[in-house]
């Protein structure tokens, strides 16, 4: 897995073959859910997928899912939430970081680029939305993941498609 700005994802997806051209994976990394969203193939609308459940000892397993993902849908990339905090380091966005250090150690996502992309608010805002609905809590922690990981990638591809235009 390697690292790359924000819109250097984006151009490198752009630079296949439309027929080609892979998708890219939103993920909203949190415990003990990771959200899981992916964008439609016209680079304009993001959709929910599902969760994995992360635990401690299931990274190779979350490694293997993420590697069937990848084939079966065609991806390119991973889009991961991330608090920004130009004050300091958040506790969250720490774990995100050794998230990805431990899915990058287990050697099975090479060639994969990811970015990260701001996630203030994404899961509030959902929460905000679902609570009317009075779902069970689990119920509710699962769509609330998944619908976080589509903030968060409709959020990016917003920005990389405006960006495209100018």
């Amino acid at each position: 897995m390697r690292y790359v700005k924000s819109l250097s994802l984006f151009q490198d997806l752009l630079k296949t073959d439309g027929l080609e051209r892979g998708r890219l994976l939103g993920l909203d990394v949190g415990t003990p859910y990771i959200g899981l969203a992916v964008f439609g193939l016209n680079n304009n609308i993001a959709s929910p997928l599902s969760v994995l459940v992360r635990k401690k000892y299931n990274i190779e397993l979350i490694a293997d899912n993420f590697k069937c993902l990848i084939s079966e849908l065609s991806l390119e990339g991973f889009v991961v939430g991330l608090t920004f905090d130009r004050q300091k380091s958040t506790t969250d966005s720490v774990l995100v970081k050794l998230f990805l250090d431990e899915l990058s150690n287990t050697n099975k996502l090479t060639g994969i680029k990811y970015t990260y992309w701001d996630e203030r608010f994404t899961s509030r805002n959902v929460e905000m939305l679902i609570k009317p609905l009075n779902l069970h809590p689990v119920h509710s922690k699962t769509i609330v993941d998944k619908f976080a990981a589509v903030g968060i990638l409709q959020e990016y591809l917003d920005y990389v498609n405006k960006k495209q235009k100018k």
